[in-house]
């Protein structure tokens, strides 16, 4: 079974790389920690935790997304809800809280979700995020909870991953077969082209 360290970034756009530097790293404090850019392009990550990034591209033609309240249903294409990012402690998301509120970003109150406490804000791109910290001696990830009261036939199978339902791998590709190729980046950081 493959084990997942985390989310490696996620990748979102932007028309105004400065005003999101000054939101992710500056008011959030998270370190900006890779910037790739040529004419036209720009692809700058942002340190969430020791594993997770979130990452940007600025594209010049990039507008703020209209805001939506997260979780509200809609109708059609739609392909992203929020992003949330997870907190030490609850001081911590009151401290996240007072310093967006501070600089005049809206955030919402402390939200108990029964498992996590929660914020809500908006990135200066329109980017809905929330801010979590479990709930104490309520630990989903070591003892699900399908609070659901009518899951889906999927749901019912329980927690852990379903064998069968996909094929299997028969044809694994040989190590002498793999090949990296270069791309935006790599001469960079490898002298690569």
């Amino acid at each position: 079974m493959i084990k997942y360290s985390g989310v490696n970034h996620l990748a979102m756009a932007t028309g105004d790389m400065d005003r999101t530097i000054r939101f992710w790293r500056d008011l959030l404090g998270m370190r900006l920690v890779a910037g790739l850019g040529q004419p036209g392009y720009r692809h700058y990550f942002f340190e969430i935790s020791d594993r997770d990034m979130i990452a940007f591209f600025e594209w010049p033609d990039v507008k703020p997304v209209e805001e939506k309240e997260h979780g509200r249903p809609v109708k059609g294409p739609h392909i992203f809800d929020h992003v949330a990012f997870g907190v030490d402690t609850d001081d911590d998301l009151w401290q996240l809280k007072d310093r967006l509120s501070a600089a005049g970003i809206w955030v919402s109150e402390v939200i108990d979700h029964g498992f996590i406490h929660s914020i809500y804000a908006f990135d200066p791109n329109g980017i809905p995020i929330e801010f979590s910290h479990p709930v104490p001696d309520c630990n989903v990830r070591r003892e699900p909870v399908m609070a659901d009261r009518d899951p889906t036939p999927g749901a019912k199978e329980g927690a852990e991953p379903q064998p069968g339902k996909w094929p299997e791998v028969t044809e694994p590709t040989p190590k002498l077969d793999r090949k990296v190729y270069p791309g935006a980046g790599s001469e960079l950081f490898h002298g690569k082209k």
